[in-house]
């Protein structure tokens, strides 16, 4: 397992991207390794499809390099690949969803959770805390995980979004209002978590 990177300001990853806008293959490379792990975990989420995270980090990697010479610093450059990422999902999700999914076997929902580790301190809260994040709507789930999972600020994610700060702040506040609701329901009812996670 190799080591996680120091997380990096917006103003560093902005700099190193110009340089490699610039032609400088060692920050480019600093560029992707900088980003990756945002990617990732953004994509992974957006498209609600943890078997498909590798490839659609891979994509949007592809497509911020081949127009890296055109990035101009005019946002900071974590915005600039997230809101690459959030093109490279749609276009995904459009292609799925006019093709149909084939799995090896009759349960591959089932060959899933049981290749999933279990018993681990947390394991079931967290499996049901995310289940709840996945039944948000789209744009307050989408907020949500820009600010609460990956760091970003409300109005970064209303420039990557394209819609005010405050329909930011609202998105984000009713997805914390429902989740809250939801888990204090869930504690208040014993044996609840197990009933969130089987639903």
């Amino acid at each position: 397992m190799t080591p996680a990177l120091p997380v990096m300001s917006d103003e560093t990853v902005t700099a190193i991207a110009l340089a490699a806008a610039r032609g400088d293959s060692d920050a480019r490379e600093r560029f992707v390794r900088a980003l990756q792990l945002d990617v990732r975990r953004f994509v992974t989420y957006l498209a609600r499809d943890a078997q498909a995270a590798d490839d659609l980090t891979q994509d949007t990697f592809l497509r911020a390099l081949a127009s890296l010479h055109r990035f101009e610093g005019r946002s900071s450059a974590r915005i600039w690949l997230l809101s690459i990422a959030r093109r490279v999902v749609a276009d995904s999700l459009r292609r799925t969803a006019v093709r149909p999914r084939i799995a090896d076997v009759a349960d591959w929902q089932g060959a899933a959770e049981y290749s999933q580790p279990t018993g681990l301190p947390g394991f079931d809260e967290g499996i049901a805390v995310m289940q709840l994040v996945g039944t948000l709507p789209a744009d307050r789930r989408e907020a949500f995980l820009l600010t609460q999972l990956l760091g970003l600020s409300y109005a970064e994610v209303a420039s990557l979004t394209g819609c005010p700060v405050g329909t930011v702040r609202s998105r984000v506040s009713r997805a914390r209002a429902f989740l809250t609701q939801c888990l204090a329901d869930a504690a208040a009812t014993p044996g609840s978590v197990g009933a969130l996670v089987a639903a």
